[in-house]
């Protein structure tokens, strides 16, 4: 809560530094281009968009002990879905710590890309972090600026557990074949909308392929999109973010698809913000499984 302009800026150059080398294997996940693939085991933590909301995030620490468990050698994977900043009025504070969770932890905190992580071409409304960096720092608010937007570059496209899950901010680009195309999105934009589409995209149940989405990016996708991702991709049930939910969470396509939102207060007001807590091992034939392992509060 006391951090300075420089201490911010320190600590995003030493993110990037450290997200730039990781490549192959990286602790229990191994790391192509932009993606994390992992086997199914050990323990994961999920959390999606929080959208400055610093007492959710503190919260979601303590109830889950990651920190107590990781420092004890425990085998835990920490997954930010994106969306960190913005809406909220602790985005500084929310980046902050969950850099520094990244830098403790590096073997076990995977950063992902949410929309308002993006590239500059595909803006978010209102992207009001450069006005929340300005009345944190005042006069020296544009270099942590500039700092953090390459920051984005360097953050996760998606994340794979082998015949299991697929996680992404949004959905799946339906034009995805490989998984160098996942892992190397963002080398493709804006050519491709490989990433727009994973940052972007939203399920629907009223088509089965895809149409272009009224955010203004990205597509909605039906579950015929879902079910040929997640067989091209060696998945079972996608999880993602990106769209407030009553509960903390939804469910889309016949079970396959799982939403989970982590922020709680304006602008949403929902009733309640969640997170994911599963152990790797254990399978499940659809998301409806993971219900009892959803952490609502």
């Amino acid at each position: 809560m006391n951090v300075r302009s420089e201490g911010f800026t320190r600590l995003i150059d030493q993110t990037v530094g450290l997200l730039a080398q990781e490549s192959g294997p990286v602790g229990r996940f191994l790391v192509v281009g932009r993606l994390a693939q992992m086997e199914p085991s050990g323990r994961a933590i999920v959390i999606s968009d929080l959208h400055g909301d610093l007492e959710s995030l503190l919260h979601i620490m303590k109830d889950s002990q990651f920190i107590e468990d990781t420092a004890n050698l425990d085998e835990t994977i920490l997954i930010f879905l994106g969306d960190y900043g913005d809406r909220g009025e602790y985005s500084v504070e929310v980046y902050y710590t969950v850099l520094k969770l990244k830098l403790l932890f590096p073997e076990n905190v995977i950063l992902m890309r949410g929309n308002h992580e993006g590239p500059e071409d595909l803006s978010v409304s209102p992207y009001d972090l450069p006005a929340q960096l300005h009345a944190r720092f005042g006069n020296e608010w544009e270099d942590p600026h500039l700092k953090i937007r390459g920051l984005f570059n360097f953050l996760y496209n998606a994340a794979l557990v082998k015949g299991q899950y697929m996680i992404v901010h949004g959905g799946p680009p339906h034009q995805a074949r490989t998984i160098g195309d996942l892992a190397h999105a963002h080398t493709k934009h804006p050519q491709q909308r490989l990433l727009e589409e994973m940052l972007w995209n939203d399920p629907i149940e009223t088509i089965s392929g895809v149409c272009e989405s009224p955010r203004g990016a990205g597509r909605l996708f039906g579950e015929r999109i879902t079910n040929e991702a997640l067989k091209r991709f060696n998945a079972k049930i996608l999880i993602r973010g990106h769209e407030h939910c009553q509960d903390g969470f939804k469910i889309n396509h016949h079970s396959k698809v799982l939403t989970i939102f982590s922020r709680k207060g304006p602008p949403y007001f929902n009733s309640q913000g969640a997170y994911l807590d599963i152990k790797f091992r254990r399978e499940f034939r659809d998301a409806k499984g993971l219900v009892p392992y959803i952490r609502k509060f």
